[in-house]
């Protein structure tokens, strides 16, 4: 059968300014995490928070992200990089391909607790502002998986099926379910639930960002099962499958548990962050309170004459001063 109508793959994935490689996964990266940045801040502000808390925050979490979204990637498909006829140092090709989203949301949370710490500010509000920003920076980031033709899914003849066309890393030319392009769209939904729900009920000790979770992995769990590249597998399931499954279970246990214990939202997400009458300046720095004439203390000066004292004043008056 033929397939009328289709999405192409890129002809290559990277092109060259002179000697600098400009690759499109790396861009894809880049521009998710500006997005997430960009609308974290937003949010975050909105709570009563600075203005740049989060880019600063963002300066631990990130790099400790693809840390641990590459070494969730290298430990779960090792075979890639440690079995006979590879070479090991792929494992540090992270433009290649290959971030265990697991590994990076686990670490990059070990990176913003740390410069929570650093800024005496509460994680899990920050998670939580930053939560839907994370969702479409994934539906960015998957984007670059169609430059690296990879991530596809089994073979189909419907009008969106993905073109294949490289033949390297075992792949075969065809048409496939593109499961990237699923996933970036289950992400774009899950940023927008998570921005609903949170206007809704107020969410807040970190349950914004646990339903960002739990709905992501329900979307990847029907996704992960429909990918057909390597991976391995328990039960009858990939390992994705099931790590979805159980991080479901823990952030929806998350959710019930605070709600219970941590009702409502913080008051106070950064204690330092200015107040809505602090403009910065001089200006809004407090007055002293002016004192009504009328209520001051009297002064000696200031108390009315008495008759006796009226009396006296005029015993002392000269001669000269009385008669006239």
């Amino acid at each position: 059968m033929e397939t009328l109508a289709y999405i192409p793959s890129p002809s290559r994935g990277v092109i060259h300014l002179g000697p600098i490689p400009l690759r499109g996964y790396a861009f894809c990266i880049i521009i998710g995490v500006f997005v997430a940045v960009w609308l974290g801040n937003k949010r975050w502000v909105a709570r009563g928070g600075r203005v740049g808390t989060v880019a600063d925050i963002a300066v631990w979490a990130v790099p400790f992200g693809l840390v641990g979204g590459r070494l969730y990637h290298v430990i779960t498909d090792y075979e890639l990089y440690f079995s006979e006829g590879r070479d090991w140092v792929d494992a540090f090709k992270v433009w290649q391909g290959g971030l265990g989203i697991w590994g990076a949301i686990a670490l990059g949370a070990v990176g913003a607790w740390i410069g929570c710490r650093r800024r005496g500010i509460p994680l899990p509000a920050w998670a939580d502002a930053l939560a839907p920003g994370i969702a479409f920076a994934q539906a960015i980031g998957r984007w670059g998986n169609w430059f690296n033709q990879e991530l596809y899914g089994r073979e189909t003849h419907l009008p969106w099926a993905l073109h294949i066309t490289s033949s390297t890393d075992g792949r075969v030319p065809g048409y496939y379910h593109p499961t990237f392009l699923y996933e970036s769209l289950w992400c774009v939904g899950v940023g927008f639930l998570v921005i609903w729900a949170d206007r809704r009920f107020t969410l807040g000790h970190g349950r914004a960002f646990a339903l960002y979770v739990a709905s992501y992995c329900v979307g990847r769990g029907w996704i992960e099962y429909m990918r057909v590249d390597d991976a391995h597998h328990f039960l009858g399931l990939r390992l994705n499958d099931w790590t979805a499954m159980i991080v479901f279970v823990l952030a929806v246990v998350y959710m019930v548990i605070s709600a219970k214990k941590r009702p409502g939202r913080e008051e106070v997400v950064e204690p330092e962050a200015p107040t809505d009458t602090d403009d910065g300046d001089d200006s809004a720095t407090a007055e002293a309170p002016k004192t009504d004439k009328a209520d001051a203390p009297e002064t000696e000066e200031d108390a009315p004459e008495t008759e006796e004292a009226v009396a006296d004043t005029k015993k002392d008056e000269p001669e000269s001063a009385k008669k006239s």
